[in-house]
């Protein structure tokens, strides 16, 4: 008899989809959702606004453990913290530019990732980000990873900003992924990279309908 699925894991690299799919396989499945990399974000943009540079290990890993975060909105979209309720904010380029590089920062990690665990020990969760299942929940009944060529991630994001009305060209967002690339898996602490038993799902020529059910039938027939 196949083992019921409760916490699912999904990761992958920049714009691979993995937000939009994480969202809308919760609702089809009726899990609750949690993003990980707002919660990378808003420390991010809290550092940014408190003036820390963004090698200074040791004041961002205080930073973190200073400020807990509160999630809020139908799909955790937002985040209270120190006094800010945090939303479109976390998708401005300065985060965007910056959030790779304070995600290294170990004692960062390890305050969010204590965050993460205590809110997937509830049960029925889709979790998303860059470690989830290598690091964060290697325990997870379903592991996903999520990916798509830099040139089709880079149009994702490219678009993404346009929608936003930020005036970008398009090969230098792709310059900006392989970077982004490049230091998420290259990073001593937490690399990305796909957990050994996680299912490998490549999103190139899918639409989100296509990639959700795809898991939607990965959860009925475990393989």
């Amino acid at each position: 008899m196949a083992r019921e699925i409760s916490v699912i894991a999904i990761d992958g690299p920049v714009a691979a989809g993995k937000t939009v799919v994480g969202r809308e396989l919760a609702r089809a499945l009726g899990f609750g959702y949690l993003d990980t990399g707002i919660m990378y974000r808003a420390i991010t943009w809290l550092a940014l606004n408190h003036g820390i540079t963004v090698d200074d290990e040791t004041s961002l890993g205080e930073l973190a453990r200073s400020y807990p975060l509160g999630l809020m909105g139908e799909d955790c979209n937002q985040v209270l913290v120190d006094g800010h309720t945090l939303g479109p904010e976390l998708r401005d380029s300065t985060v965007d530019r910056n959030v790779s590089i304070i995600s290294k920062a170990p004692m960062v990690r390890r305050e969010l990732v204590a965050q993460q665990r205590t809110t997937a020990a509830q049960g029925k969760i889709v979790m998303i980000g860059r470690d989830i299942g290598t690091v964060v929940l290697p325990d997870a009944d379903l592991k996903v990873y999520l990916t798509a060529s830099p040139e089709k991630r880079a149009q994702r994001r490219w678009q993404e900003m346009q929608d936003r009305g930020e005036a970008v060209e398009l090969l230098t967002v792709l310059s900006e992924t392989i970077a982004r690339d490049e230091i998420d898996s290259g990073r001593d602490d937490s690399p990305l990279k796909p957990a050994d038993d996680a299912w490998e799902l490549n999103t190139d020529g899918l639409d989100i309908q296509q990639v959700v059910q795809k898991i939607v039938d990965r959860t009925i027939s475990p393989k």
